[in-house]
Formats: C-alpha cells, sequence, structure tokens
C-alpha cells in the first residue's frame, strides 16, 4: 500500500511516553480511572436528557450532543495512549497517524463549534424569549448540531491531507503521545512557508470565528440581562450562562495557545501538558461544571442514580 512515494505502513514512534515500569503502571492506572469518569460522566448527561421530559428543551439537546461528541473524541486518542503505554514499541502507521488527526481535530474543532451553538441558544433565549419556541425547533437544533460535525470534520479533512502529502523527513521520532498538528509539523521537510501558514488560517476558522461569535452573543446578553429589573431573573439568567462560559474559557483558551501560535514557540513538553488539559482535562469537567452548577440535572441524576440504587437492592 502506497501513499505517494511513502508506505502506508510507515511509522512514527512517539518520545513523550514514560519508560520506567513503575511510572508506565501509574501512568495506565491514572489514564484509565480519568477515562473512566469522563464516560460515565457524559454517558450519565445523555441518559438523564434522554429519561427527563422536563430535559428535552434545545438548551439540553445541545449539551448531550456535546457530551456525546466528548465521548467519541477521547476514544479517538484515549484508548491508542493507553495501549502504548503498556508496549515497548510506542509507534504508530502513517495511516493510522493521518486518521487519528483527523478525527482528534475534527471532533475537537466540531466541540468548538457546539459551544457557539449552545451561546446562540442561549442568545434567542434570553435576548428574544417570545420568539425562542418558534425559532429554536428540534430540525434547527438537529441541523446545527450535523453542521458543527460535518464542518469540524471537513476542515480536518482538508488540513491533514495537505499536511501528510508533504515529505517527510528521515526522523520519525513524535515528540507527544498522540498524532497532532504542532509535533508532527517539525517531521514535515518542505521548503514552502504554505503549510506553516495554513495551520493558523485553519485554527481562525474552527477556532476564532466561533470565538468571537460566543463573545458577540455575550455582550447582547449581558446588555439584556441588566435590564432584567428582578434581581431573582438576573440570577437565573446568568446561571444559566456561567456553566457554558466556563467550559468556552477553558476549552477555547487551551486551543488557542496549541494552534494559534507561531510554530517556532512550540516546546514539547509544555505542549504535552496543555494536551493532556484538552484531552481529559476538558472532557472530565464539562460533565461536573453543567451538572454542579445546574438544579435540574442534578435533581435528575440524583432520581436516575437512586432508582439504580433501589432496583440492585431489589
Amino acid at each position: 500500500m502506497i501513499w505517494g512515494n511513502r508506505s502506508l505502513l510507515m511509522e512514527f514512534v512517539f518520545l513523550a511516553y514514560p519508560s520506567k515500569p513503575e511510572i508506565c503502571v501509574l501512568s495506565f492506572l491514572g489514564v484509565s480511572l480519568v477515562y473512566t469518569l469522563i464516560i460515565t460522566g457524559n454517558v450519565l448527561i445523555i441518559v438523564a436528557i434522554q429519561t427527563e421530559a422536563r430535559l428535552h428543551t434545545p438548551m439540553y439537546y445541545f449539551l448531550g450532543s456535546l457530551s456525546g461528541v466528548e465521548i467519541c473524541y477521547t476514544a479517538v486518542v484515549v484508548p491508542h495512549i493507553l495501549a502504548n503505554i503498556l508496549q515497548s514499541e510506542k509507534t504508530i502507521t502513517l495511516l493510522g497517524c493521518a486518521t487519528q488527526m483527523i478525527f482528534f481535530i475534527g471532533l475537537g474543532s466540531a466541540d468548538c463549534l457546539l459551544l457557539a451553538t449552545m451561546a446562540y441558544d442561549r442568545y434567542v433565549a434570553i435576548c428574544h424569549p417570545l420568539q425562542y419556541p418558534l425559532t429554536m425547533t428540534l430540525t434547527l437544533c438537529v441541523r446545527l448540531v450535523m453542521a458543527s460535525v460535518g464542518i469540524g470534520l471537513f476542515l480536518s479533512t482538508q488540513l491533514v491531507a495537505f499536511i501528510f502529502s508533504l515529505p517527510f523527513c528521515q526522523a520519525r521520532s513524535i515528540q507527544h503521545f498522540i498524532c497532532d498538528i504542532p509535533p508532527v509539523m517539525p517531521l514535515v521537510c518542505a521548503n514552502s512557508h504554505i503549510h506553516e501558514q495554513l495551520v493558523p488560517v485553519a485554527a481562525t476558522l474552527a477556532i476564532a470565528v466561533p470565538f468571537f461569535f460566543i463573545a458577540t452573543s455575550y455582550v447582547f446578553i449581558v446588555t439584556a440581562v441588566l435590564k432584567i429589573h428582578s434581581t431573582a431573573g438576573r440570577h437565573r439568567a446568568f446561571s444559566t450562562c456561567s456553566s457554558h462560559l466556563s467550559v468556552v474559557l477553558l476549552q477555547y483558551g487551551c486551543c488557542a495557545f496549541v494552534y494559534m501560535r507561531p510554530s517556532s514557540s512550540y516546546y514539547p513538553k509544555q505542549d504535552q501538558f496543555i494536551s493532556l488539559v484538552y484531552t481529559l482535562g476538558t472532557p472530565l469537567l464539562n460533565p461536573l461544571i453543567y451538572t454542579l452548577r445546574n438544579s435540574e440535572m442534578k435533581g435528575t441524576l440524583g432520581r436516575i442514580l437512586t432508582k439504580n440504587c433501589l432496583s440492585h437492592n431489589n
């Protein structure tokens, strides 16, 4: 199997994994625990939204979709990380690396775009409450989610196809534990600066544009909330947005730091830590942020867990 003048079975070697057996065991247990919590938390959110009729609203539909994307996003890289921790050879084929990058970057971009659609949902709900039921229909919600995932995967496919069409140097060592753009780009042997400029352009489309849209939405939201005379009304409006805003700052902050800076400022150790934050930290914190600060979600999850405990006891 050949891709251009290269074999699809050509391998890259990851250099970021620990070499000492005891550290490997601790790393495996730690990542396994976090991954289990990520899957459990996001699955519970999806189940809660599906089973509770009161949560069948656009806001919770987007939240459930975000949890689904988070599950797929972590599934792209975490099982491979766990397998590599235990293996003596930490390798991945050219085809495997390209495939991992497409889905990792694509679903990460979909995550960012979904957060933008959630900001639009809050904008319509708070700034145009009377038009909200007519505007945010189920059909529109489904189309927005599909568009977020579709655009994310389309951008990542174009970007990865371009990167892997370039020649690679003889050194095939990746200073990372996954196939991501910053650690793979130094392996490209090309004199053209086009490939270096393509990453910021793609990052602008997937990160900067949605973030600008979110920021603009929140300007209108804050303006509308400040006009509410009731203190309880202002508190309720801000509480529905605070969870979303917390997730936005965490997700966009990490992504902007990694993808929207010049390639000359790439530092492997620093990037490995930031990658852990948005690969494991953000998907773990999202369910906690949305449930701990949402009384309806907490109540629904409490009833589901209580019902399961009672059924097991009987």
